[in-house]
């Protein structure tokens, strides 16, 4: 046989041999390889998302946390960047670029000529994203490269370039657990990925080649430089013309909105952990086709929620406000004066110290040493052992030495607060305060517990009188009434917060406008206390009640949730809807899985509801809510009732407007920790100016358009409730009641 059939053979031989390897490759033989369904139907772990009712990203849910884009979506500055800087030929290759193979042989392995770039197109590094590599020596490698191009070729004949391209940025790790290009533009910039600027592009295709090396956050300088390798790039590839990428390439490196991703940042963190709580439940009655539970973690599903972001920034920033800079700093002055601060001194130094070791057994640092064997005396002394610390303030974090049993003290010093905002006609949910900060205090004061509710309970017990055929300008007598209780047990005989026109014959507009007891002692002995609690099963309140007299004063513990619900109710025309967080769920199809069809029911006439209403008004207009007017100027017709508890350990406000009903309530972590009087421990201090700094904030904003209009009249209201001692003013300012 001749020499030149011999290297014929030869060739044919390589060429089959390599045939071969890749028909094994794309058989499988050499390992794992994608089937044609894993290629159509690629998976990856996708976040699930919190949408608001005016379209806001919430919050995800998530173990890697990723949003997918479609390319139609994607910023073009994105898809200029990608082109110019990875895979320039993209639009002309089948998913492996031969001219890049030839120039990484030649210039990068032979000529050792280091910065001349990678061989690896998008698609190929698309397919290493999609399927990760496995092996770590050489051989493995070389293998798991060739893999990779069969993929790419596949995938290529399966897709689209616009759809490699956008699967691309959906499966790129950009670093500070951000998946996908979506998730790092909010990560980094705190916009959505459509939003971004060209220099944002660039900063973030520029990252994909080693996100911590070229970090922005820990690394500026080395990421500055890269964002200028590839603007430069997108220079060269015609994308920018010199004079642009003269003046973006200027541009200072902006990470002033950079927010580290998590499952606590961001709107609505106690509202976000409450909605991950009832996910369970209901992805448990809803499952795929198959009958498999969805994953919240790892789907891609969306959950329309009821929470309006605006509304919900206001009700933070409400809260923060109040408490940070009024409510806090006065009980602080309050309790420096206390014997053990910041504990009433009814408590003694046993209580106390009872208190505080059932804290340190639930703080994580106890339940850490105890998991590593340390006994209690161990733990115990190394919590009275001062250490370097950080610590949460209104004014920010600070730097501090105290032991951790001191730490426990200090975070008791805090008060806390709940808010729940409902639009009545729909039950929808549209903001939601569980607490002041969830980094420090996760305890959600909303649905979390029951708090003792005072004074707020009082108009269930009027509107008895309302469906019994009183009407709001109705006389009765403000005299103490006594109600005769089982042998055994003293009478029940309450007393009022003052002394305003007792003996005399006052309106029950007047009565509930400033709380007396006496009038609702008058008519919990007209309408007996069962009766009150059928009534309000009806609006929602599924709190333990016990049919006894002081139950017209507020004894039960209700919560905020179950409160708003009631009291929406009234706004209602007297039909009670459950409150209600979601309006829908889809998975990442967009097809809809669940849809919210909340519980309703007719709990008292409409004729009831409005005269109910018109006696709350007097609250704001004569009554412990009067400062809503001369303090905060709000003029809308407003309804609202006020509540503070025995030693003031709660304080509670309940706004009604026809559109927007909120419920809002302020406390110590235990009922111990309270103000010592009425000056700042009644509902008006303590809770109120918290809905009026809300209230304000929303009603500013004219994209929410929120009704200020009356309260809809039924028809047959031709009642007079200009009452005469709605004119009467006794001259007192403070006041609430308390029993």
């Amino acid at each position: 046989m001749s020499l030149t059939k011999k290297l014929w053979l030869i060739f044919a031989g390589l060429w089959a041999s390599v045939i071969m390897l890749f028909v094994g490759i794309s058989l499988g033989w050499f390992g794992f390889m994608p089937t044609f369904e894993e290629l159509e139907n690629p998976q990856n772990n996708l976040a699930t998302e919190i949408i608001s009712s005016d379209g806001q990203l919430l919050g995800t849910f998530f173990v890697e946390n990723r949003i997918n884009v479609q390319y139609s979506q994607l910023s073009p500055y994105l898809v200029q960047a990608l082109i110019a800087t990875e895979d320039i030929r993209f639009y002309s290759h089948s998913g492996i670029d031969f001219r890049a193979l030839v120039r990484v042989v030649t210039r990068t392995i032979i000529g050792r000529q280091r910065g001349q770039g990678g061989g690896s197109t998008i698609t190929q590094q698309l397919a290493k994203n999609l399927f990760p590599r496995q092996h770590r020596n050489v051989l493995g490698l070389v293998m798991q490269k060739f893999r990779e191009w069969v993929i790419a070729v596949r995938l290529e004949r399966n897709y689209t370039k616009e759809e490699i391209i956008a699967m691309y940025f959906n499966t790129m790790d950009f670093g500070n657990n951000s998946f996908g290009v979506q998730t790092a533009a909010n990560t980094y910039f705190g916009v959505n990925q459509e939003d971004l600027t060209i220099e944002q592009a660039a900063l973030l295709v520029g990252m994909l080649q080693a996100p911590t090396f070229f970090s922005p956050i820990r690394h500026p300088q080395r990421a500055t430089h890269r964002r200028e390798v590839v603007l430069n790039q997108m220079r060269v590839a015609g994308f920018l013309t010199r004079d642009d990428y003269d003046s973006i390439r200027q541009i200072p490196l902006d990470m002033s909105r950079f927010r580290q991703q998590d499952h606590r940042a961001g709107l609505a963190p106690y509202f976000r952990e409450f909605l991950r709580l009832q996910m369970r439940e209901i992805l448990d009655n809803n499952r795929r086709p198959d009958g498999t539970r969805y994953n919240l973690y790892r789907d891609g599903l969306r959950i329309f929620v009821t929470i309006d972001s605006r509304m919900q920034r206001y009700a933070e920033e409400a809260v923060a406000e109040h408490m940070g800079n009024t409510l806090q700093p006065a009980f602080l002055r309050h309790s420096r004066r206390l014997r053990n601060p910041p504990f009433s001194n009814n408590l003694t130094r046993n209580d106390v110290d009872r208190i505080l070791t059932q804290a340190m057994r639930r703080s994580d640092r106890f339940r850490l040493m105890r998991n590593n064997g340390a006994s209690e005396a161990e733990i115990e002394e190394a919590f009275r052992t001062p250490v370097n610390m950080r610590v949460w303030s209104w004014q920010g974090m600070r730097d501090t030495t105290m032991s951790p049993w001191d730490s426990l003290i200090y975070y008791k010093h805090f008060l806390h607060a709940g808010l729940m905002a409902v639009e009545p006609q729909t039950g929808h949910i549209k903001a939601y305060v569980g607490g002041i900060n969830y980094d420090f205090f996760q305890f959600d004061n909303v649905t979390g517990g029951r708090r003792q509710v005072g004074s707020i309970f009082k108009p269930f017990i009027y509107t008895m009188a309302m469906a019994d055929g009183y009407l709001p300008c109705d006389m009765v007598p403000n005299v103490q009434v006594c109600i005769e209780m089982p042998r055994g047990q003293e009478d029940w005989c309450p007393r009022n917060a003052t002394t305003a026109r007792e003996g005399e014959m006052v309106t029950l507009q007047w009565a509930l406008a400033r709380s007396v007891n006496f009038v609702s002692a008058y008519l919990i002995r007209r309408f007996p206390p069962q009766s009150v609690i059928n009534l309000v099963r009806k609006m929602g309140i599924e709190a333990p009640l016990e049919a006894v007299p002081s139950l017209a004063l507020g004894v039960s513990d209700i919560s905020v949730f179950e409160m708003t619900g009631a009291m929406a109710t009234y706004a209602n025309r007297g039909i009670f809807i459950q409150p209600t967080f979601i309006t829908r769920i889809e998975d990442r199809n967009g097809v809809v899985i669940y849809q919210s069809i909340p519980r309703q029911n007719e709990a008292m006439s409409e004729r009831t509801a409005y005269l109910t209403l018109r006696l709350m008004q007097g609250v704001t207009e004569f009554g412990t809510g009067m400062r809503l007017r001369s303090g905060y100027g709000l003029r809308m017709p407003i309804a609202g009732k006020t509540g503070t508890t025995q030693n003031h350990s709660d304080g509670w406000w309940m706004g009604l407007t026809p559109n927007l009903v909120t419920g809002v309530w302020v406390g110590g972590e235990v009922r111990s920790i309270h103000f010592p009087n009425l000056t700042y421990g009644q509902g008006a201090r303590m809770a109120m100016p918290i809905w009026a700094r809300f209230m304000q904030r929303v009603y500013r904003n004219q994209s929410i358009n929120l009704y200020q209009g009356p309260f809809a009249t039924p028809p047959g209201i031709n009642y007079n409730f200009n009452c005469e001692e709605v004119y009467q003013d006794d001259g007192e300012d403070e006041f609430d009641d308390i029993f």
